[in-house]
């Protein structure tokens, strides 16, 4: 969309009209834009009534049709001078600065291509490709002859191939796709392949996946080998993104039918990959395969170090073992980004951010994981996404989300660790707004049917940032009850309403610092401690607490406890807790979990006991006793504290009055009161303040 923004001037008419007539996948970004864009009703009425010369229509179609916008060129093209050109009709739909030159409106230059006759096109390549052979620019003049030729022109074919490889590896993939695209129409045998398997790479550099996925697949099973080789990992990834888990092959069948070194080079790199992609899935058995397809690869052409090394390192680290030896490789995956989430694991996340942030004032050094694509806006979407992962483990959440809509402008960050950009971008949305927005939605509506991401708790956090306990807690039971599915590396969940393991030690699967794993134990010892073991526990949790360098980390552990002094009716501590817990929230803005703050600040003020209460005023208690008490003894209890006697609770379970003194006897003692009276007084008060 943001593309389309640019190349429609925010017309948001048009950009409606050109979006209903766009493929499925090129609305998903998964393949690009059509070159030009069609020219859709809102678009041709606002030039109906444009009329131009001959030689300005062609000067305005030369341009809109050049791979580059230098003026130079387009002078020689059109014969008149930059200062003849300015005093023309022509010049009030140009903009002409530093040797450059644009359209005033470049929904013109759409309309300019479809309103030529395709000969008056041909005619205008035909010119441009002289000037440019003229000039010695050999990319540019192919591109033009090949565009201009009617028949095929294998001698263009080559160069264009050529500079597409190397426009695809500085990291411009989409103008690398256009060139490596008219080269298969005029190459022709394994030419022809070569110029597959760069249309396949520059679309998996560009996140283009369908595209790719298509390229590269073209070269299965009668493509050259080498080719072929070459191409699979790209098309491992492409398959991998478009159905949400790694293609389910054997290693073996795919290995290399000579000793060619160099194609045995580029299975093993595809094995790696594979290994990775499985990793970022929690696919172990997947992960386990291919790894061992490395070692063979690795061991056969000597890429021990460089390959196998940093890459079953990282692999290991994406699934949660962390007990590896201080290995890593080179460039932005194998060597960076391991560094930095290995740094954040170990408990320093500022020096993982240091060093993502390093590659920004360094070259980039080979990375032998994703060679060739270490300036590709994939890998650059895997950095942004570790950056804003970390800045969420710091508890940046403000600058984090900043961060995210930023990189989803023009980076694929729905293909990163599966999923996990998109999960970000939804989880920073509800803490800053309270809701979803429409970039998280748009990545959403991106992912793979497959990719499985966590939206019942995004739905619980959107309720009890809203005061909706009820629906908060229903959606996290929900969730635990199908597995409690969730990214790998940790993502800021919701464990006030649901004591789980999400982040604790018995889950080891789970990437993230210690600090995250601590805020988490904090958490579940405040929702499960008992009254008799309250005031000790509080102590010990606030000064824990204290201890977070993460402002939205400690929050959380204030709120909670603000919660459950003003549950035991302790409002002066409660209101300490929480205008610490609504500062912090400021702090690392988070917004909504702010207002949510001041709104529970406000239910302790003496006008907060006149509040309208929900209309089933036991309905939170009984979550939050769940945690505590046996499911009997919920019903029990809640019924108790609903009026109900000993003989009409055993009459309503079906069970004798002894059983229900039994019950009502250990829910006393869990809950450290001593009287129905009490019990009473404490449902009312949880139900109030949670």
């Amino acid at each position: 969309m943001s593309r389309l923004a640019v190349e429609l001037q925010g017309d948001v008419p048009a950009i409606r009209e050109v979006v209903e007539r766009l493929l499925p996948a090129q609305r998903a970004g998964l393949r690009p834009l059509p070159t030009p864009l069609p020219v859709v009703p809102a678009i041709a009425a606002r030039f109906h009534d444009l009329l131009l010369p001959a030689r300005d229509r062609d000067l305005l179609l030369a341009l809109s049709v050049t791979l580059d916008d230098r003026l130079d060129p387009l002078l020689t093209f059109d014969g008149r001078s930059a200062l003849e050109i300015s005093a023309a009709p022509v010049a009030r739909h140009l903009i002409v600065r530093a040797g450059r030159v644009r359209f005033t409106d470049t929904r013109l230059a759409i309309w300019v291509q479809a309103r030529t006759d395709a000969a008056v096109v041909g005619a205008v390549h035909d010119r441009l490709s002289r000037v440019f052979r003229n000039r010695g620019d050999a990319v540019s003049a192919d591109w033009h002859r090949a565009r201009a030729s009617l028949e095929q022109d294998p001698r263009a074919a080559a160069e264009l191939t050529r500079i597409a490889r190397e426009l695809s590896e500085a990291g411009h993939p989409e103008r690398a796709l256009l060139l490596a695209r008219e080269a298969t129409k005029h190459a022709e045998g394994a030419d022809r392949d070569e110029a597959r398997l760069v249309a396949g790479a520059a679309s998996v550099g560009a996140g283009f996946t369908v595209e790719a996925a298509e390229w590269l697949g073209s070269l299965f099973p009668d493509g050259t080998e080498r080719h072929r080789l070459q191409g699979l990992a790209g098309l491992i990834t492409a398959r991998t993104h478009l159905q949400g888990a790694v293609p389910d092959v054997d290693p073996s069948s795919l290995r290399p039918r000579t000793d060619d070194t160099g194609d045995w080079y580029s299975w093993t790199r595809a094995a790696a990959l594979a290994a990775v992609l499985c990793a970022e899935r929690g696919d172990r058995p997947g992960m386990r395969r291919w790894l061992d397809a490395l070692r063979v690869g690795a061991a056969r052409v000597g890429a021990e170090r460089e390959l196998r090394d940093p890459v079953i390192a990282l692999s290991w680290l994406l699934v949660g073992d962390r007990d590896l030896d201080e290995i890593t490789g080179t460039g932005p995956l194998s060597g960076r980004m391991l560094s930095a989430l290995r740094a954040a694991v170990d408990g320093d996340v500022d020096l993982g951010l240091r060093t993502l942030a390093a590659d920004a004032i360094m070259d980039e050094q080979p990375d032998s994981l994703v060679a060739g694509f270490e300036f590709s806006p994939v890998v650059r979407a895997y950095r942004s996404v570790v950056e804003v992962l970390l800045l969420v483990w710091r508890g940046d959440i403000g600058r984090a989300r900043e961060r995210i809509l930023l990189a989803a402008r023009e980076l694929p960050i729905a293909m990163p660790f599966a999923g996990l950009g998109v999960v970000l971008a939804r989880r920073l949305d509800l803490a800053v707004r309270g809701e979803i927005g429409p970039v998280s939605r748009c990545l959403t509506a991106a992912l793979p049917p497959a990719t499985r991401i966590d939206v019942l708790v995004d739905r619980a956090i959107a309720s009890f940032l809203a005061g909706a306990f009820d629906d908060a807690a229903a959606s996290m039971r929900l969730w635990l009850d199908l597995g409690a599915p969730q990214t790998t590396l940790s993502v800021p969940g919701l464990d006030e309403v649901a004591a789980t393991a999400e982040t604790g030690s018995d889950a080891p699967s789970i990437v993230a610092p210690p600090e995250v794993f601590l805020a988490h134990e904090l958490r579940i010892r405040i929702a499960t401690t008992t009254d008799a073991r309250w005031r000790s526990e509080r102590d010990e949790v606030h000064a824990a607490a204290r201890t977070l360098r993460s402002p939205f980390a400690r929050a959380r552990v204030e709120t909670m406890l603000g919660v459950q002094c003003a549950i035991r009716d302790d409002v002066v501590a409660a209101r300490g807790h929480l205008r610490i817990a609504r500062h912090l929230f400021e702090l690392a803005g988070a917004a909504a979990w702010a207002r949510a703050v001041r709104d529970r600040l406000d239910r302790l003020e003496p006008h907060g006991a006149e509040a309208d209460v929900p209309t089933d005023p036991l309905s939170s208690c009984r979550h939050v006793w769940s945690q505590l008490l046996t499911a009997r003894e919920v019903e029990v209890a809640m019924l108790a504290v609903g009026g109900a006697g000993n003989k009409d609770i055993a009459a309503a379970l079906s069970v004798s009055v002894r059983t229900v003194e039994v019950h009502l006897g250990r829910v006393f003692a869990k809950l450290d009161v001593r009287r129905r009276v009490e019990l009473t007084a404490l449902a009312h008060r949880t139900n109030r303040h949670v």
